[in-house]
């Protein structure tokens, strides 16, 4: 089979890799389409990613869909044929979660995930041609999505779980900053669970335009010299950038929610916090989601259109420049497909 390969920073290949054979509670798929993701984008840069660091060739991607090719012995409820999408986590270990905490696994405190260098050995990922997963894993697609947006499941399902961490949105107003792929996929998420309005703000137009097209009532062009509205009662930080916190903050409402969804560097960095304790904002981390992937299936079957999200599609062959496109955002670039399948 074909796979797409970091070998190290700068260095992704598509290497031919043996054809997996599914065992016992397993599922072979033949893999269809893929979607890049900063984790992806990372371990291509850098050789790293946060703290995971490559110590051996990985195959990437988390971000998945194909369909069913072979059910391994013991797997009933599935047929061949089937399109699917993938939760990519995999508990590790007999770990038993304090009781704050029960049921919530995306904290459990080891987790292979698919793509992933947290691990030695790795765990590799689906931006490949065949790709066996526990039959666990597997989310059947209704025939109203496409695999092509059932790939985008698994982004969804970050979305709706940062969402989530929120309460009820009905009728309530949120901003949302940063409007990359995440950024837009929360504003939709917001739109589905209910909210009345919602701000996306960005410094870039093309990001600004998507995030309108997946349902943002109103954006800010940061670049342009445009401010955050004042006053934002619940606010969804979807950029990851530390020298936003400041402003983000201060956009807060007093007594008001910040969910922090957008990933923020493992190192030192300089940010201005203090609005954080004058205006007794109450700062919530988002961090992947524990079963959201099955509620984010149901969201495309009801509607969510995830089309304007996706800018770039590229061949599998062609990975290393869908992966530079993903990585520039001069280049208008939102969510960029890999097409893994002839």
């Amino acid at each position: 089979m074909r796979a797409v390969v970091v070998h190290g920073a700068g260095d992704v290949r598509v290497d031919t890799l043996p054809d997996p054979v599914a065992g016992p509670g397993e599922v072979l798929i033949a893999m269809e389409w893929g979607g890049i993701c900063g984790s992806d984008l990372a371990y291509h840069r850098y050789g790293s990613s946060g703290t995971a660091v490559l110590r051996q060739p990985l195959v990437l991607g988390h971000e998945m869909a194909g369909r069913v090719a072979a059910l391994g012995p013991g797997v009933a409820g599935l047929e061949v044929g089937a399109a699917v999408t993938v939760h990519p986590a995999t508990l590790v270990g007999d770990h038993v979660l304090p009781e704050r905490i029960a049921g919530r696994t995306n904290l459990y405190p080891e987790v292979r995930y698919c793509g992933s260098a947290a691990f030695d050995p790795h765990t590799d990922g689906g931006f490949s041609s065949l790709k066996v997963v526990r039959a666990a894993q597997v989310r059947v697609l209704p025939e109203t999505v496409s695999t092509r947006h059932g790939s985008l499941a698994e982004p969804l399902a970050v979305a709706l779980h940062a969402v989530s961490r929120a309460g009820d949105l009905t009728g309530r107003e949120v901003l949302v900053n940063g409007a990359g792929p995440i950024g837009s996929l929360v504003v939709a998420a917001a739109k589905y669970r209910g909210a009345a309005r919602v701000t996306a703000a960005d410094l870039s137009e093309s990001s600004l335009a998507v995030a309108r097209a997946m349902g943002a009532d109103k954006t800010v062009n940061l670049a342009d010299g445009e401010i955050l509205p004042a006053d934002s009662e619940l606010v969804f930080e979807a950029s990851g950038a530390a020298g936003a916190l400041g402003a983000v903050l201060h956009a807060t409402a007093r007594g008001g929610t910040l969910v922090q969804v957008g990933n923020l560097p493992g190192s030192a960095v300089s940010a201005v916090l203090g609005d954080l304790v004058t205006r007794e904002i109450s700062w919530l981390g988002s961090y992947r989601f524990v079963d959201e992937i099955t509620d984010a299936v149901v969201a495309l079957d009801n509607g969510i259109d995830v089309s304007p999200l996706i800018t770039h599609t590229f061949g599998i062959e062609e990975a290393a420049t869908a992966l530079a496109v993903a990585g520039d955002r001069t280049t208008g670039s939102s969510k960029v497909l890999l097409r893994l399948s002839a």
